[in-house]
């Protein structure tokens, strides 16, 4: 399910998936890891809402990002090996 969260931040889209053993929310477009979770729909998203404000005042609002999915940080994004002339083609 999606969910939205709005605050003085901007306005983040949040994913509330079902599991076996409970719900686990997570926002798209914030840079770095935020989940909550819980027993039930509502206790998942308040936990991922509680993070996400965490998450802001901790690293400032510059994890928030335009994008509308998740980001991986730039240390993990793949990289050529080879400078770009060097790449063959």
């Amino acid at each position: 399910m999606v969910n939205s969260f709005t605050s003085m931040t901007g306005h983040l889209k949040i994913i509330v998936e079902k599991h076996p053993d409970g719900y686990v929310a997570y926002p798209l477009g914030i840079d770095g890891v935020v989940v909550g979770e819980g027993d039930t729909y509502e206790e998942a998203l308040a936990d991922v809402r509680s993070a996400i404000r965490f998450h802001v005042e901790t690293f400032g609002t510059e994890v928030l990002t335009a994008e509308s999915g998740p980001r991986r940080p730039s240390s993990l994004r793949p990289r050529s090996p080879l400078p770009d002339d060097k790449i063959p083609r």
